[in-house]
């Protein structure tokens, strides 16, 4: 067999590609929360959801996971501020598949599969950028500088522990409040 070799055209058309799938799909993730489009339950559903699973306080919760999908989606999308719209993406995605994680890797049974697969895309655009068939293209990468691609990069693992750790006490303080006769709080 003869090696096989891809333009740098064709490469950059389908970094293009799935670089705009991948914000539409974070997009619509990102709206369901925030508007309830797409069938979603808006911010006020959300925050129950949000509540549940032990984010708090939940609106505010409900809002930035709504803004790190919908916002990084749409920056991701048009390739503008590329690092920064990544980073928020995977950390968003990051901390949805640990929420998933108990279920095991298969989406079909409920677990992480499909979020990771998304933030890990996110990631790779943090690292790698958003191409030559973007706005940080088109605006000289004032948004996209190396040391920016590391920072983001860096950030990323920091933030999903933060949150991690947030969701793990509130769900500690719900499974010791009917013990103690306290009602957890509302968020």
């Amino acid at each position: 067999m003869g090696n096989v070799t891809t333009s740098p055209e064709a490469a950059a058309a389908a970094q293009t590609l799935f670089r705009v799938a991948l914000g539409g799909v974070l997009v619509a993730h990102g709206t369901q929360k925030l508007f309830g489009w797409f069938g979603g339950g808006g911010v006020e559903g959300t925050s129950k959801g949000m509540h549940a699973m032990g984010f708090r306080p939940a609106k505010p919760s409900a809002v930035l996971a709504g803004v790190g999908e919908a916002g990084a989606g749409f920056a991701l999308a048009l390739g503008l501020g590329t690092p920064a719209a990544g980073a928020a993406a995977a950390t968003t995605m990051g901390v949805a598949a640990s929420v998933h994680a108990p279920n095991g890797f298969f989406a079909t049974e409920g677990g992480l599969e499909y979020p990771a697969v998304l933030g890990l895309a996110a990631a790779a655009f943090t690292i790698g950028g958003s191409g030559p068939y973007s706005l940080d293209a088109l605006t000289g990468h004032v948004l996209d500088r190396p040391w920016m691609r590391i920072t983001a990069l860096a950030v990323i693992p920091t933030a999903i522990a933060i949150q991690i750790s947030r969701r793990r006490k509130a769900l500690a303080g719900d499974a010791a409040a009917p013990a103690s006769g306290a009602a957890p709080e509302e968020g």
